[in-house]
């Protein structure tokens, strides 16, 4: 294999639930659905709801650390097709940044936290969100706003 087959990154701070787990999962044609979070990959309960989700698309899902993801994500098999699923930029630029073959990011939901602004619909970012969201940029990453298939994506800037 000469790299995963990952055909996107997604930032959602509600991780997998039914626009992850069955819209995107469905419209990309993932078989599976890698979350790289550092919290719930020792969060059982947490684990089984996604996996109800997941489960609903056919695809499997895995729960892994961050570093995890970084470290085994070259092991993927030829046939797996893989959606990325992280809570924050940071999360993201740091799969990136450790080799995670990611070309597209998907903004989905960052919800409103005090010191957030609004940049979209359903997303707010700080200042640390904003320069996580370039250096993706300036790596060659295309980053855009979608919450939906079949809505219209937002380029990010």
């Amino acid at each position: 294999m000469d790299q995963p087959n990952i055909l996107l990154g997604r930032i959602d701070n509600r991780l997998v639930h039914g626009q992850v787990g069955v819209s995107w999962t469905n419209y990309l044609g993932a078989n599976l659905i890698v979350v790289a979070d550092d919290e719930v990959a020792h969060e059982e309960v947490q684990q089984e709801l996604m996996e109800l989700t997941a489960v609903t698309s056919g695809a499997e899902i895995r729960f892994f650390t961050v570093q995890e993801t970084i470290d085994i994500i070259w092991n993927a098999s030829d046939d797996q097709r893989i959606f990325i699923v992280t809570r924050t930029p940071f999360e993201m630029l740091k799969l990136i940044e450790g080799n995670v073959p990611i070309k597209k990011v998907n903004i989905g939901n960052m919800h409103f936290e005090e010191g957030k602004h609004q940049i979209s619909l359903k997303v707010f970012v700080d200042d640390e969100d904003l320069k996580n969201l370039h250096a993706m940029q300036d790596k060659g990453i295309e980053v855009f706003i979608q919450e939906i298939p079949g809505k219209m994506a937002e380029q990010f800037k």
